[in-house]
């Protein structure tokens, strides 16, 4: 989606020579901020899109009102194609438009423009995870979205249950391979999460959407996360570990690994103190029980109880069987 609109944002520079972030976000159907944030990555990307100041300001391409994007030097065009290129294979209507900007850069450009569009790649899922599709409908209410048309979701929640929900769509996320949607629902001002994996089916009304006047997809989406966040890290554990093994236990537990202090050795030895965190005493004990004695956990209680429960289980299902074989 943003690349789409980093062409359609240069096209309309083009046409027209000089746009507000106003003008833009109306043309776009997108927030003035969102709009803003567009043209300052274009500009920090290297393309000549520059603001100016005063009653008849607004953002404009280097050269004149009528500049066009012919006017691009070499490394502008690499720049802007290297900003547009992992996503502009979304769809056949952003690749064509990939297209049309390359054929208005000057031939010598059009190769180094093309192998920089190619040099990125992004691959969103993790090592050993099946990449997830991207559900059809989150199509139909990206349209809706940019329509500001009401939708009728048959959503399943997270326990299963299915339900018919009419939504005022406000904007798409995508998150580790994920779709979320973010809407309100029966005219209340609070915005909701939908997962678009768990939507049936979706029909398109003919009902304006309604949307808030100061709604920022990337603010409300930052709100959003710092929520999930929270509740995901509602239970702390201390843990020494072996200095050498901290980077394996950093990038298992990502954020939610705090090295506690100045990570000075403990008692003269080569093991530091950290926390861990996660949404249960039982889902931290699951992913601390793997490490077996190469670390130490001191606390809490309740962690500490549940791995030794868990090491019970194990005993009983392995133990015994493995002194059979012997």
């Amino acid at each position: 989606m943003r690349a789409e609109r980093m062409i359609a944002t240069l096209l309309l520079l083009q046409a027209r020579g000089r746009v507000t972030a106003a003008e833009l976000a109306t043309e776009l159907e997108v927030s003035v901020a969102t709009a803003r944030r567009d043209l300052e990555a274009l500009s920090a990307a290297g393309v000549p899109v520059y603001p100016q100041a005063g009653r008849n300001g607004g953002w404009s391409l280097v050269g004149g009102a009528r500049t066009d994007l012919s006017g691009l030097t070499g490394p502008e065009s690499q720049a802007l194609f290297t900003l547009i290129g992992p996503g502009a294979g979304a769809s056949p209507e952003a690749r064509q438009a990939v297209r049309k900007l390359l054929r208005a850069l000057p031939s010598p450009f059009r190769a180094d423009a093309v192998a920089a569009a190619e040099a990125v790649r992004l691959d969103a899922g993790a090592w050993g995870e099946q990449r997830r599709s991207r559900p059809e409908v989150v199509d139909v209410v990206q349209q809706a979205v940019i329509d500001r048309r009401q939708v009728r979701l048959d959503y399943s929640s997270r326990t299963g249950h299915v339900s018919n929900v009419v939504l005022s769509p406000l904007g798409l996320v995508a998150k580790d391979d994920l779709w979320y949607l973010l809407a309100t629902r029966d005219g209340a001002p609070d915005v909701r999460t939908y997962r678009m994996d768990r939507v049936a089916s979706v029909e398109v009304t003919t009902e304006e959407a309604e949307r808030p006047e100061d709604f920022d997809l990337a603010r409300e989406w930052q709100r959003v996360v710092a929520y999930v966040e929270g509740r995901r890290a509602r239970v702390r554990a201390t843990v020494l570990v072996r200095r050498r093994h901290l980077w394996v236990l950093r990038d298992h537990f990502g954020t939610y690994l705090d090295v506690v202090g100045d990570a000075s050795p403990v008692a003269g030895e080569e093991r530091i103190e950290v926390t861990v965190a996660a949404h249960t005493a039982r889902s931290l004990a699951e992913q601390l029980a793997g490490w077996g004695a190469m670390i130490e956990v001191v606390g809490p209680e309740d962690v500490r109880q549940e791995l030794a429960r868990i090491g019970a289980e194990l005993a009983a299902a392995y133990g015994r069987r493995s002194s059979n074989f012997g």
